[in-house]
């Protein structure tokens, strides 16, 4: 249990069964009235947003989540195997879970999964990855780097929005926050 004095950004919420993490907060002392806190919530497996009042002072119960850096081994039909790289112990986790990231994720490459009570809840990527462009069509002559952009199939099989003068087989730089093109490796 925690105040919410004790809120801060990042902190999982255990709230009427449901994990909740706290996006943002604020502590608001009216000029009339008891002092609250204003909290943006985002539940941590459906990725919904709320926001929620508490009272200052009020008892929370917070959950226990377990991030650990883990190396993704394969994926097995529609889920992901990730092993444990202090214990060698494989964890299995769902597609579903794993969700948008799967975008960016090769084999052998570490990411952070945060589980709770042994239940995977999710995956967080570094903030870029390195890809190889399996595919994008030429650019053509006179298009120019200050230019627009063309759709490349990466080794993944995302598609990336690219600059014209990028060919097949480079690696580039993505964001796997938003699938930005951020450069050449």
């Amino acid at each position: 249990m925690a105040s919410t004095n004790d809120l801060k950004n990042g902190l999982v919420l255990n709230l009427d069964g449901d994990l909740w993490s706290v996006v943002e907060f604020q502590h608001v002392k009216p000029g009339k009235g008891g002092a609250f806190v204003r909290t943006t919530l985002k539940n941590v497996l459906s990725g919904k947003v709320v926001d929620k009042t508490f009272n200052a002072g009020t008892k929370v119960e917070t959950a226990t989540v377990d991030k650990r850096t883990m190396q993704y081994l394969y994926q097995d039909g529609e889920d992901f195997v990730f092993m444990d790289l202090d214990t060698f112990d494989q964890i299995t986790v769902s597609g579903g879970t794993v969700g948008e990231n799967a975008n960016y994720l090769l084999p052998e490459a570490e990411a952070t999964v945060a589980t709770h009570e042994g239940v995977p809840l999710y995956i967080e990527l570094p903030t870029s990855v390195f890809l190889e462009v399996t595919y994008t069509e030429p650019g053509l002559q006179g298009d120019r780097s200050t230019g627009g952009t063309k759709p490349a199939t990466v080794e993944t099989g995302a598609t990336v929005q690219v600059p014209l003068f990028i060919t097949t087989g480079e690696k580039i730089k993505v964001d796997t926050r938003d699938g930005r093109y951020l450069g050449r490796s």
